[in-house]
C-alpha cells in the first residue's frame, strides 16, 4: 500500500472504508449481503447496527432502492431473504448526477445544449 492511499485510509472517509470502519467490521460485523455494484452490507449480530463498506466513492446515492429500505429499517428482511417486488412502472435509481454533464437543467437554463428563448418575459427598460 503507497504512502498516499494509507494517509487517504486514515484520514479520509469518502475514499472507501477507514481503519475504524474495517476494525469495527471485521469484530462485530455479520455480512448480510452484496448488491449489484459491489457494496457489501454488514449488521451487528444483535441487529442493532446496520451499515455499507462502498466499493469505490462513499456516495450514498449509490445504494440501490431495496438495501436503502433494510439500511434505515423500512422493512427487516434483507434483500437476499426477500427480495423486493418490482413493479412495471418503476425506473432503476440513478446515482447523484449533481455537478456533471448529466445533471438536470429546466428549460431555458444556459448549461443547455439547447437553450430555449423565453416567449414569456419582456425586460424593463427605463424611458
Amino acid at each position: 500500500m503507497a504512502i498516499s492511499d494509507l494517509l487517504k485510509r486514515t484520514f479520509t472517509w469518502w475514499n472507501g472504508q477507514t481503519f475504524g470502519t474495517q476494525i469495527w467490521t471485521a469484530r462485530r460485523g455479520v455480512r448480510v449481503g452484496e448488491d449489484a455494484v459491489g457494496n457489501v452490507y454488514y449488521r451487528t449480530a444483535d441487529d442493532s447496527s446496520r451499515w455499507v463498506i462502498y466499493s469505490g466513492e462513499v456516495e450514498a446515492t449509490r445504494v440501490p432502492n431495496e438495501w436503502f429500505g433494510w439500511l434505515h429499517r423500512t422493512w427487516d428482511e434483507p434483500p437476499t431473504e426477500r427480495p423486493l417486488v418490482r413493479r412495471a412502472w418503476e425506473k432503476p435509481s440513478l446515482p447523484n448526477l449533481t455537478g456533471t454533464q448529466h445533471a438536470y437543467a429546466p428549460p431555458g437554463s444556459l448549461r443547455r445544449v439547447d437553450p430555449v428563448k423565453r416567449q414569456d418575459y419582456e425586460a424593463w427598460t427605463p424611458e
